[in-house]
Formats: structure tokens, C-alpha cells, sequence
């Protein structure tokens, strides 16, 4: 029942925002004017002209010019979250935002939920304000709304919420390619729903877009972003049946990959066979000039 009731929420936050789209293509008002649906058809309204998502996979973010503010008010370099073997997940949104952003952030809830991974142990998550007026103390509220949300107090060292001012924040946003603006009609922000994967280095591996994300592609990502470090043996050979479909926005098996790999396993199998039969026969084998 509680899998049923998981899934007919996300059908229902997904609807919304498909929603949304159409009725903004048509110039039509809406209380909020940032909840733009990914690939919305129609002509992009004025308000949303210059707000998306580049795909900038591969550019590398400079994280140690990046300057920042955590929830308990320290300043702090965006590197200082980045380590030499966890890969992090990276969203930028607004804490006061009355409806996007809370998306994107139970989105990751969801997803985070379903497998054992825990942020401070094999990755590590940032969240970034794009609003320079906001604080460390509505960051640290939603820090907390956030974590009873997904259950896991210990996700607390690894789940870092962030404050800055404007030229900080858009040197981040520049780089990671998260285009936003301020619509001065709906007194929102205007933007895209999606998170970044980085690598420990800072470099962009992945962009997931939407508001869901399965736990297979965040844990594919994230196994990909961490360059052979992070997971498990397990982890590589099943990211190695699995590539990155740019259409459906998602991991889906590798065909080819899978009859390789089933392949080699056979071909290990038979020589493994064989290697014993032949040693047996050698053993049953009468020795050479032996009485008879």
C-alpha cells in the first residue's frame, strides 16, 4: 500500500508541472510563474526567455573561488564540500519558493529514500539559495524540514545547505549552466527543474532534469561521477549494462554491453570447466611404464 501511495504522488507532482507548461505557452496567469515544465510545448513566454538548463557536461566548476555561507553562518568554499573519492549531487534553488523548488527537493527525497547510500558517507549533497537575500537561518530551516523528510539523521554531515551573495551565486550558476531570473510581475524566481552530479574534482557528469528521480539513475550517476571509486564491484559491472539514454533523460540497459559481459562470464565458465576436467582426466590417467 505505502508503494502505491509513493507512486500515485509522483504521478500526481509530475502531472502538475506538465501541466503548468501549456498553460503558460498560452499567456495565461498563473500565481506562479516559475513552475515551467521541462520541454513544455508552445512558445516560451517572455518571462521564461533566458531561464533553463545548459547541459555543460564535462566543464569543469571552478569550487575554489566559489565562496559561500553554510546553515550555521560559517563562510566556506564550495570545495570544501568536494573530496577526493565522494562524487556530490548539486541543486540550486530557493528556500522560500512556494512551489517549484519543493518539488525538486522532495524529487530527491524520494529518490535518496530508496537505496542504502547516505549523504557524508558515499557522496555528498549541496544545496545552493539562487535568492542572495536569503540567510543561514532559513537555510538551516529547511536543512532540518528536509532531513525529517527523508529520515536520516546522520545524512546531516553530508547534506549542506548554502546562502551567498549574488556575484557568488551566479559565478556557480554560470558554470553548472542553471539559468534563472527574477520576474518582477509574479515576484518569483523564474527557473528549470533539474539537479547536477559532479565529480570529486568539481567537473559536470551528469544533469538529471524533472522533479523524480529513480534511485537507479541517481545511484548510475553517481557511480559514474565517482570515477571507479565509489560502489562496489557489484556497482561497476552493473553501471557497465547500463548507459545514459539522452532522449529518455535516463539510464537504460545496454544491450550490447549485457551480451558482452554474459559472454565473458561464459567464456570464464567453459575454461573454468575445462581446466578442471582435463586435470581429473590427467589424475585417471594409468602412469606410464607402471606394471600391469
Amino acid at each position: 500500500m505505502t508503494g502505491f501511495i509513493q507512486a500515485m504522488q509522483h504521478r500526481v507532482r509530475a502531472s502538475i508541472v506538465q501541466i503548468l507548461g501549456p498553460i503558460l505557452a498560452l499567456g495565461l496567469s498563473f500565481s506562479s510563474v516559475e513552475c515551467w515544465a521541462v520541454d513544455a510545448p508552445g512558445k516560451v513566454p517572455g518571462a521564461l526567455q533566458g531561464v533553463g538548463i545548459r547541459e555543460r557536461l564535462g566543464a569543469k566548476v571552478d569550487i575554489e573561488s566559489i565562496h559561500l555561507r553554510d546553515e550555521s553562518g560559517k563562510d566556506v568554499v564550495l570545495g570544501d564540500f568536494f573530496h577526493s573519492k565522494r562524487p556530490v549531487l548539486l541543486s540550486v534553488v530557493y528556500y522560500e519558493c512556494p512551489g517549484l523548488c519543493g518539488f525538486v527537493l522532495n524529487g530527491m527525497i524520494d529518490g535518496l529514500k530508496a537505496f542504502s547510500w547516505t549523504p557524508g558517507k558515499e557522496f555528498e549533497v549541496v544545496t545552493v539559495s539562487m535568492d542572495s537575500r536569503e540567510g543561514p537561518e532559513l537555510a538551516a530551516k529547511k536543512k532540518a524540514s528536509v532531513l525529517g523528510g527523508l529520515g536520516r539523521p546522520d545524512a546531516a554531515a553530508g547534506w549542506h545547505f548554502l546562502t551567498g551573495s549574488e556575484e557568488q551565486v551566479r559565478r556557480l550558476t554560470n558554470q553548472v549552466g542553471f539559468d534563472f531570473k527574477w520576474d518582477a510581475g509574479s515576484k518569483q524566481f523564474a527557473h528549470q527543474a533539474g539537479i547536477f552530479v559532479l565529480t570529486p574534482s568539481g567537473m559536470i557528469s551528469r544533469v538529471l532534469f524533472g522533479i523524480e528521480y529513480p534511485p537507479r539513475d541517481l545511484r548510475l550517476s553517481l557511480i559514474e561521477a565517482g570515477e571507479g571509486k565509489t560502489g562496489s564491484l557489484v556497482d561497476q559491472v552493473v553501471l557497465f549494462c547500463f548507459r545514459y539514454d539522452p532522449s529518455q533523460r535516463g539510464y537504460s540497459l545496454y544491450v550490447l554491453r549485457l551480451v558482452q559481459l554474459v559472454s565473458a562470464f561464459m567464456t570464464l565458465a567453459v575454461g573454468a570447466y575445462l581446466a578442471v576436467f582435463w586435470k581429473r582426466q590427467r589424475r585417471s590417467e594409468p602412469v606410464r611404464g607402471s606394471a600391469v
